[in-house]
C-alpha cells in the first residue's frame, strides 16, 4: 500500500505539487485564522471584567459614540469592526451608538451636531480622525466638548498615529483589539492639534503636520496612473517634472516665539461662602458700588518673517513620539504663498 502511494506520487509529480502546495497554504491559512479566534476570545475575555464591575444605582452607563468609516480599507472597515471591536465594547457594558459616514467630510458635519457624550471613539484611518477633530474644534462648545475623551480604532490603510497610540503589531486583529482595550482601561496620550486657516473657508485641523510642495502634489495625482501598476509613483513624477520645471515654490513664513502652554488643571467648584457673609457683602456693593476695572489691553503679537525657496515646505507636530515630549508650548505660525490667494494660519499645542 505504501509503494503503491509513492509510485503514485512519483508518476503524477506534477499534481503532487500542487497539491501539496494547496494543503501547505491551506494549513497556514486555517491556522491564522485560528490565531485571530484566540486573540478575539482573550480580548473578549478581558472586556467582559470590565463589565462585571459593579456600579451604583444612581450612576449610569457610560454612553460611546463610535464614528466608523466603512470605506476605510478599502471597504473592510465595517466588517472588520464587527469582527474585532464590536464585541469588546458591548462586553464591557457600555452604551455604544454606532454613526456610519457615508461620504467624504460627513465626519465633519456629524461633529458639529453631536450631542455630548461620555467617549468619542473614532473607527477608521487618518483621514477619518482628521475630520473628527475637524468638526469638533470647529463647534462654538468646542472649550467644553474637548474635554471629551477621543478613542481611536485604527481600521485605515493608512494608520500614521497608530505608533504613537499603541504598540504596534504585524496582526491587524491584535492591533484592533488592543486599541480597543485601550480605550477600556482609560489610558489617555496628550496630543499636538495643527490649526490651518483659510482666508475664506473655516479653518482645518492636524494631527501629524502640513505638507505644502512639489512632493505634495504628485503624492495626489499618484492614484491617475493605477493602470501602471508598481511604476504608478515614477510615472507621477516623471509627468510633473515634464509639466513643470523647475519645481521649486516659494513662500513667506511668519511665527512667533514658543509660549508656555497652560497647564491642565483639575476643576475644583468653589464653596458657596454662608449666608451672613453673602448678606454683608450685598451690603457693601450697595453702599459703596465697585469701581469698574479698565478693560486690559492685550500688547499685539510680534511676527517674525522669513522668505523660503524650496521643493516640499513641512510642517510636523511631535504626535509621532510624544511620550518623549520634555517642554510644553504652543507654536504658532502665518503661512503664505506668494504667487497665490491663499493663505495658512497653523498653531500648533504641543504637549
Amino acid at each position: 500500500m505504501t509503494i503503491t502511494l509513492f509510485v503514485t506520487l512519483r508518476n503524477h509529480w506534477k499534481k503532487s505539487t500542487v497539491a501539496a502546495c494547496a494543503l501547505s497554504y491551506g494549513g497556514h491559512w486555517l491556522y491564522g485564522k485560528h490565531c485571530d479566534n484566540l486573540l478575539r476570545r482573550d480580548a473578549c475575555l478581558a472586556a467582559r471584567e470590565f463589565g462585571r464591575q459593579q456600579i451604583s444605582p444612581q450612576e449610569q452607563l457610560k454612553k460611546a459614540t463610535v464614528i466608523l468609516n466603512p470605506a476605510a480599507c478599502r471597504g473592510k472597515a465595517n466588517n472588520l469592526f464587527e469582527k474585532n471591536a464590536a464585541p469588546i465594547l458591548h462586553l464591557a457594558g457600555m452604551e455604544v451608538t454606532l454613526v456610519k459616514t457615508d461620504y467624504e467630510g460627513q465626519a465633519k458635519k456629524l461633529m458639529e451636531l453631536m450631542e455630548q457624550t461620555d467617549m468619542l471613539i473614532v473607527a477608521g484611518g487618518d483621514g477619518t480622525l482628521q475630520e473628527v477633530i475637524t468638526g469638533l474644534l470647529r463647534r462654538a462648545d468646542h472649550e467644553s466638548f474637548s474635554k471629551t475623551p477621543i478613542g481611536f480604532i485604527p481600521l485605515g490603510s493608512h494608520n500614521s498615529l497608530s505608533e504613537s497610540l499603541h504598540i504596534l503589531s504585524d496582526n491587524q486583529v491584535k492591533h484592533i483589539t488592543s486599541a480597543t482595550l485601550s480605550i477600556l482601561q482609560g489610558e489617555t496620550v496628550p496630543l499636538d492639534v495643527l490649526q490651518i486657516k483659510g482666508e475664506k473657508e473655516q479653518p482645518v485641523f492636524a494631527l501629524i503636520g502640513l505638507r505644502w510642495g512639489a512632493f505634495r502634489d504628485v503624492a495626489s495625482t499618484i492614484k491617475k496612473y493605477w493602470y501602471l501598476g508598481p511604476l504608478k509613483i515614477k510615472a507621477a513624477h516623471w509627468f510633473s517634472t515634464l509639466r513643470e520645471w523647475p519645481q521649486v515654490h516659494e513662500a513667506s513664513v511668519s511665527y512667533i516665539a514658543p509660549t508656555l502652554r497652560p497647564p491642565d488643571l483639575p476643576e475644583q467648584k468653589p464653596q458657596r461662602p454662608n449666608l451672613m457673609y453673602r448678606i454683608a457683602r450685598r451690603l457693601k456693593n450697595y453702599w459703596y458700588p465697585p469701581i469698574p476695572e479698565s478693560p486690559k489691553v492685550e500688547e499685539p503679537e510680534r511676527w517674525d518673517e522669513r522668505t523660503l525657496s524650496t521643493l516640499e515646505l513641512s510642517i510636523q507636530t511631535q504626535n509621532k513620539n510624544p511620550v518623549q515630549t520634555v517642554s510644553t508650548f504652543y507654536l504658532f505660525f502665518n503661512i503664505y504663498t506668494i504667487e497665490g490667494d491663499y493663505q495658512w494660519s497653523c498653531m500648533s499645542s504641543i504637549s
